[in-house]
């Protein structure tokens, strides 16, 4: 068992701290460690409130319908899989149905609850055609474009009068989403925290022989065991010629010779972890040891890159540099990072042409990669939080060359 140990912050270039992870006993799940996870303070939902309905007056919004269940949760904590908020001058109102009568009374907070026995969306359209007057005859709701179906909004707009007007709406919620506050920010260093044990494990089961789902499989036990609400996302092992996919989920296929790519996460009260490393089965070339170190090279290039008032295409940049350098730039086929919170893909997206200024706050994976179709792939990827500085990593920052 590899034993962590407490340890400060280590400053590195461009102002980063990478942090040390402090490993705490709090289980001992199939032979490896988790970090304990304490009592987070709460979210305050009534602030992010407060902010949209700004939003919505700069939006020349009267009000907006909040469809997108991630969003629903950031705005009052609702964790169902059925639900609409409605937003409008300082009232915010929940309406789902009866299944979640005791959820929703548990859960919700800074909102009414409105629970009936019709859909939710039909419910909100039903519940504003009651409360409609002279001033709000005409006004103007918004709605998730990106959430709500053509179909929903046409059952929505069939119940409302002709003269209230439905305007798709840029993804305001998810905006508000990118910087995260503390409450937030401690929640994932939690996720992070009990999803990092799990490479422990797999490095204990990677050997010649043995299949990539059989590794998942150990991982993903080992994450329920020590409490995770489930995977962030379907779990990546992909060894030899198949760690050239770079979204190679973990199939029945035998690990041999070659790299193996591990890209796994969990998620923990809400919130997702996102962590990839790349280990070698065998002894490796010269060429393997060269790829992989400037991949790393390339990691840590963009990551010194990261801090408040850098557009995310300068991260991607930095990144790209490294890898033309070494003549790998046209094996990198996929952006260098993206946001992480309620969802596992977030804003802002690091990638070229990206425009959105870094805040402190906002938390993003550094994943650059490099994939030979045939022969090999390698990835390394990390969070990091975006500070006043610059960044904090928030996964545990060794990236040794490993050979099995």
């Amino acid at each position: 068992m590899r034993q962590s140990t407490a340890g400060s912050l280590v400053k590195g270039a461009g102002g980063c701290a990478f942090t040390r992870l402090i490993c705490v006993r709090a289980c001992d799940v199939l032979g490896f460690q988790f970090a304990a996870v304490g009592k987070l303070q709460g979210m305050d939902f009534k602030a992010r409130q407060k902010a949209l309905e700004q939003t919505l007056f700069e939006h020349q919004l009267d009000a907006l319908l909040v469809s997108h269940l991630p969003n629903i949760r950031y705005l009052c904590g609702f964790t169902g899989s059925a639900g609409v908020v409605w937003v409008n001058g300082g009232e915010v109102t929940l309406f789902t149905d009866g299944r979640y009568i005791q959820q929703a009374h548990e859960e919700v907070r800074g909102a009414k609850l409105v629970i009936g026995p019709k859909a939710p969306l039909t419910a909100a359209g039903e519940w504003i055609v009651r409360r409609r007057t002279s001033a709000t005859a005409r006004s103007v709701i918004g709605i998730e474009a990106e959430a709500m179906t053509v179909a929903a909004r046409e059952r929505l707009a069939a119940v409302l009068p002709k003269q209230v007007r439905l305007r798709p709406t840029p993804p305001l919620v998810e905006r508000a989403r990118m910087a995260k506050d503390e409450a937030e920010i401690a929640e994932i260093r939690t996720a992070v925290a009990l999803g990092a044990g799990l490479f422990d494990r797999a490095l204990q089961v990677i050997r010649p022989g043995v299949k990539e789902i059989e590794v998942a499989a150990e991982m993903e036990y080992g994450a329920r065991k020590a409490g995770a609400d489930a995977m962030s996302f379907e779990t990546i092992i992909a060894s030899g010629c198949r760690s050239a996919l770079p979204h190679g989920r973990a199939s029945a296929a035998v690990i041999g010779q070659g790299f193996v790519v591990c890209d796994f996460g969990v998620i923990l009260h809400g919130y997702c972890s996102d962590r990839t490393r790349t280990v070698h089965v065998g002894s490796a070339t010269a060429e393997a040891r060269r790829v992989y170190g400037s991949v790393l090279e390339a990691q840590q290039a963009a990551i010194a890159t990261v801090r408040p008032g850098i557009a995310v295409e300068d991260v991607d940049r930095a990144a790209r540099k490294v890898l033309r350098r070494s003549g790998l730039g046209k094996h990198f086929t996929h952006s260098t990072g993206h946001g992480v919170g309620l969802e596992i893909h977030e804003a802002p997206r690091v990638a070229k042409g990206q425009q959105e200024v870094l805040r402190p706050g906002m938390v993003i994976t550094i994943e650059p990669g490099v994939y030979l179709p045939g022969h090999w792939g390698v990835r390394i990827e990390d969070m990091v939080v975006v500070t006043e500085q610059g960044c904090e990593v928030l996964t545990p920052t060794q990236k040794e060359f490993i050979v099995i």
